[in-house]
């Protein structure tokens, strides 16, 4: 018995091990998604200042808040600056699929969005985010010499897993607090252009949808209406105890007079409104004149002298 229980142990904790080295590590909600080094003429901080920046990107449909983390830096081994994101800023949520900008210009006064360090314009930078914990999210390493003057390091699109230098071109610029990558044109939308660019095809096939919905809702009523028939007419039958349907026939069960047909007709008619007198809209408010009014009364005011005998 002994030997049966730890053999299922054993297998248990083979299965659970196995299933841990097996299991994919679950991918960070919020990433580092594009870093400015070399800010001279970029974009400018709310004191109109040019600093280098962080943009760090929520990759989820969920609102996050980075209130409690850490971002760390170091351009040389062993040498690491560490920022508490503080918390108490409502500003430190991010909506779902938005950005946040730190400011990488070591003046932690100036807000919560302003860092205590300053990114290296000759060395490698090592970034890294950290939730509360302490558990790394996710980091990034900016080649030194890769970077020119405001050029920046990003994902190619956000949350990707390429990264690219954008130089300011047409197709690859700096996007600050926005979408790394911008889509001018729906591809889906251009190939249909191409195919059929006059229309007719999305025409006929908007008629056909139509149409076909249309034929739909005929046949459907016509079924609804056949078997409502038979049941107000098995009904009927059930009600004056007949079974033969040559008989119910015969004598109409089932089947509403005209002038029923007609009532209901007329007041249909009649409740939209079409033989509703018209109400005057004016009211007119006549004054009553009278000679006395015991609620106004002068002689209930007056003193009454006693009467002499």
């Amino acid at each position: 018995m002994n030997k049966y229980i730890a053999g299922i142990f054993f297998a248990s904790a083979l299965l659970g091990a196995f299933c841990s080295c097996t299991t994919p590590e679950a991918k960070s909600k919020i990433v580092i998604n594009e870093v400015l080094v070399d800010n001279q003429e970029n974009f400018q901080d709310d004191y109109g200042v040019h600093s280098g920046w962080v943009e760090i990107f929520n990759t989820s449909y969920n609102s996050v808040n980075l209130a409690g983390c850490y971002l760390k830096v170091s351009s040389e081994p062993g040498d690491t600056l560490s920022y508490f994101i503080p918390k108490g800023d409502v500003l430190t949520a991010i909506s779902p699929r938005q950005h946040a900008l730190f400011w990488a210009d070591g003046a932690p006064r100036r807000g919560t969005f302003h860092t205590n360090f300053v990114l290296s314009k000759t060395k490698d930078n090592w970034i890294g985010l950290y939730d509360s914990g302490k558990k790394l999210l996710d980091e990034i390493v900016v080649p030194a010499g890769v970077l020119k003057t405001d050029q920046s390091y990003a994902r190619i699109s956000d949350g990707s897993d390429e990264w690219e230098v954008k130089d300011d071109s047409e197709t690859k610029y700096v996007t600050p607090s926005t979408n790394n990558q911008t889509l001018e044109g729906n591809p889906k939308m251009d190939k249909f252009e191409q195919h059929d660019s006059a229309g007719f095809g999305m025409t006929i096939t908007a008629m056909c949808v139509v149409f076909t919905g249309l034929i739909l809702l005929y046949i459907s009523f016509r079924i609804v209406g056949k078997i409502a028939v038979k049941l107000r007419k098995r009904n009927a039958m059930k009600a004056h105890n007949i079974t033969d349907k040559q008989e119910a026939k015969e004598r109409r069960l089932g089947e509403a007079p005209g002038d029923v047909i007609a009532a209901i007709a007329m007041a249909l008619h009649e409740a939209q409104g079409s033989d509703h007198d018209v109400e005057e809209t004016i009211l007119t408010i006549s004054r009553v004149k009278r000679s006395y009014s015991p609620w106004s009364s002068k002689i209930y005011t007056l003193r009454e002298n006693p009467h002499k005998k």
